[in-house]
């Protein structure tokens, strides 16, 4: 132990009220930050497989290793990780007051001293270090080993603490289950009280982003385009497709917003995700997304939407992979992805899309892709050169991706004009159809949604804003009334 440690040791000794005297030793993943630093780098280098693969072979040689090889490989970066704010908070008052700081970690030293840096509080580091896994009674050696019989407190969240805790003359259970919280309580003063464990199920279900399984009624499509109403069983085969999809979708989500933690934490509206802000467990996610998945895929099978379902997973995982950051491809994946949702309703219905329907939504998700992006760009300081985080643009290509989008939507207009024609109107005489009356609808809700747009109200996706929009929903409404009195019409 270093002489600025000793010296810290015997002032904290003398310190007052009688808990400062003695020093203050901190856990790292769960305690001081809300995330698990080792799967952390295990994320960050998934876009990077070589890396990744190298890292992991330095397994071979134990844990130690492993997590020296990852936390190179990925070089977390310290201001960006969500640490407790309650606990940092109090870190501050403590070392106002004199009281010594410790970090102790089962983390690799390269993590744990770019966090102590950056925070400014520890007197004093102990981390993993290629040989020695830090965590357990192996971190409860190291901390005596350097602070000698001197009684000290820890803080920690998890039951491989309770060993350091059974040697402490004091603790914190900080972000702990009920169960950990009362096996601390058992073996050690608490010194004082913090919140435990948050809940998972309800981050969880945000995380699933149910608000986006508004995309997934684009299954329905088919039967009202057919004007297939009364057909109950076809009401039911896309109820199987519809949730088919929003389980593969949200499992997804999940995987994606794993991927991306760097990127969302850059972010102004996605750092408040729950992988992002800490609020939800890394490895709930890494057990949720696959499985989910799967349900989804088995869902699927029985109304013969297996195939058109895993080939939007494939999509959906590679534009979460790689595509996302390429421009241009990113928004033509993203029309193809919703394109999908519309085949597989009328693959698992039986009434397939005719190319007027396919080629009018190609146009209207190209353009509400855009939408999208043009919404991420307008949160970019303009003519700064900076890429839209995870994104392929910059701030100056706004205004060419807003024009793109627009004209997108007209053209989607043209082409329901044409499809209402050749489609809706009468077979013979091709008379007027009040189904005519979509079109001015849909066009002015396209209108509407870029207007919004260029006004800075629209959120992130245009299917959420759509989805709380009251506007929306009535010309939703309207667009159906019109389809069903012509039915009636005509029939």
């Amino acid at each position: 132990m270093d002489e600025t440690a000793h010296m810290s040791i015997a002032a904290a000794r003398h310190a007052t009220p009688p808990e400062i005297g003695r020093p203050l030793v901190v856990d790292l993943d769960g305690s001081l930050v809300r995330t698990d630093t080792l799967l952390e780098c295990v994320l960050a280098l998934v876009k990077r497989p070589l890396l990744l693969w190298r890292a992991l072979v330095a397994w071979r040689h134990g844990r130690p290793r492993l997590k020296q090889a990852l936390a190179a490989a990925a070089d977390l970066d310290p201001a960006a990780l969500p640490y407790n704010p309650q606990l940092v908070s109090y870190l501050r008052e403590q070392q106002a007051a004199g009281r010594m700081l410790v970090l102790a970690t089962g983390a690799d030293r390269r993590i744990a001293e770019s966090v102590a840096q950056h925070l400014d509080l520890f007197n004093l580091v102990l981390a993993s270090d290629g040989r020695t896994n830090l965590t357990g009674p192996a971190k409860l050696a190291a901390i005596r080993d350097n602070l000698g019989d001197v009684p000290f407190s820890y803080v920690g969240n998890s039951r491989t603490d309770l060993a350091i805790w059974r040697g402490a003359a004091s603790g914190i259970c900080i972000n702990a289950r009920p169960g950990v919280a009362r096996a601390a309580a058992r073996a050690t003063a608490i010194e004082r009280p913090f919140e435990s464990g948050t809940a998972w199920l309800l981050p969880l279900l945000r995380a699933m982003r149910p608000h986006q399984w508004a995309k997934n009624l684009l299954v329905f499509v088919p039967l009202v385009a057919a004007r297939a109403i009364g057909d109950v069983a076809g009401w039911g085969e896309a109820l199987v497709m519809f949730a088919a999809f929003c389980c593969t979708a949200s499992g997804i989500y999940l995987a994606n917003d794993l991927v991306d933690l760097a990127a969302d934490r850059q972010h102004p509206n996605k750092c408040r995700r729950p992988f992002a802000s800490g609020a939800l467990a890394l490895h709930i996610g890494l057990i949720a997304a696959p499985a989910l998945v799967l349900a989804g895929l088995a869902l699927s099978l029985p109304v013969g939407g297996l195939p058109l379902l895993l080939a939007y997973a494939a999509c959906s995982c590679a534009y979460s992979l790689w595509l996302k950051s390429q421009a241009l491809v990113d928004v033509f994946i993203l029309a193809a992805l919703y394109g999908m949702r519309l085949l597989a309703g009328g693959i698992a219905t039986g009434y397939h899309v005719s190319l007027w329907l396919l080629a009018f939504s190609s146009f209207v998700f190209l353009s509400l892709a855009m939408v999208k992006r043009v919404a991420e760009l307008r949160t970019l300081p303009p003519g700064d050169g900076r890429n839209a985080a995870g994104r392929g643009y910059r701030a100056e290509d706004l205004p060419m991706i807003q024009l793109m989008g627009v004209a997108s939507s007209f053209v989607a207009s043209l082409v329901l004009a044409l499809y209402v024609q050749n489609e809706l109107a009468a077979p013979l005489d091709r008379e007027a159809t009040l189904a005519w009356i979509v079109v001015p609808l849909v066009l002015f809700w396209e209108c509407r949604m870029w207007l919004a747009t260029s006004r800075g109200k629209m959120n992130d996706d245009p299917i959420v804003f759509a989805a709380r929009d009251w506007v929306s929903w009535m010309i939703a409404i309207c667009c159906v009334a019109v389809l069903l009195l012509d039915h009636l019409v005509k029939s």
